[in-house]
């Protein structure tokens, strides 16, 4: 009989830190209406997504950190990702976006410079939220249909400028992943249809760690509660 190649390369769960693989999200999502919003012409606000499938959904804001080793873990653990950009924090790195959308990413709505947006004007937040609209549409041929308010922070005027933009909602979170650990708004573990606030830090945040290294620990973290990632888009 043959002989195994001596270097055979590991699968791909063990090349990046993963006890097992990861359990692929139904291929039938179970979507269910989302809560209403607040009053016509507002969009609805969301931190977790009504589903009964074993799913919660990872997200990054800012587009600070940009860890080429991610590209390939998000590539080879066929990982669905939601990308919340901010053109200022982005600035000449949208090719490492690009070349995340070409491995399944998908790219959504962080503002054009990262301000805070409550209490600022109607014409002040359109303008942040619409200019970010149009910068990702000509970069990627594509207009968002999700908006993150920069530090989760948004009044109403937020909610009718992100509508009027052509968004569908306001994505916030449940948990968010610290340099080794998940803090959670709710509760202390994660439940299905919890949405995480994964990666936001940029890389003088991540005290020596890396992107990918997070996003490891919390990988177990989402398996070890007998969980997978599904993408937030199939759901919302």
């Amino acid at each position: 009989p043959p002989h195994p190649r001596p270097h055979a390369s590991p699968p791909p769960h063990r090349r990046w830190g993963l006890p097992a693989p990861l359990a692929p999200a139904p291929e039938h999502p179970d979507r269910r209406p989302l809560p209403r919003a607040a009053g016509p012409g507002l969009l609805p606000v969301v931190d977790r997504v009504p589903t009964r499938d074993k799913v919660v959904f990872l997200t990054y804001d800012d587009g600070a950190e940009k860890d080429p080793r991610f590209v390939d873990m998000v590539r080879e653990l066929r990982l669905p990702v939601s990308m919340f950009l901010t053109d200022s924090v982005v600035g000449p790195g949208y090719g490492h976006f690009a070349r995340l959308r070409a491995v399944g990413a998908t790219v959504q709505n962080h503002t054009l410079d990262h301000t805070a947006l409550r209490g600022l004007p109607y014409a002040g937040q359109r303008a942040e939220i619409c200019g970010q609209q149009n910068k990702l549409k000509q970069r990627f041929g594509v207009r968002p249909t999700l908006f993150r308010p920069p530090y989760g922070v948004y009044d109403t005027t937020t909610l009718r400028a992100g509508a009027d933009c052509g968004l569908s909602a306001v994505v916030l979170w449940r948990a968010s992943m610290q340099i080794h650990d998940l803090r959670y708004a709710v509760g202390d573990r994660l439940r299905p249809g919890d949405i995480v606030l994964a990666g936001f830090r940029g890389p003088d945040q991540l005290k020596g760690t890396t992107l990918t290294e997070m996003t490891t620990r919390l990988l177990r973290r989402v398996q070890e509660q007998g969980l997978t990632v599904g993408r937030l888009e199939d759901y919302l």
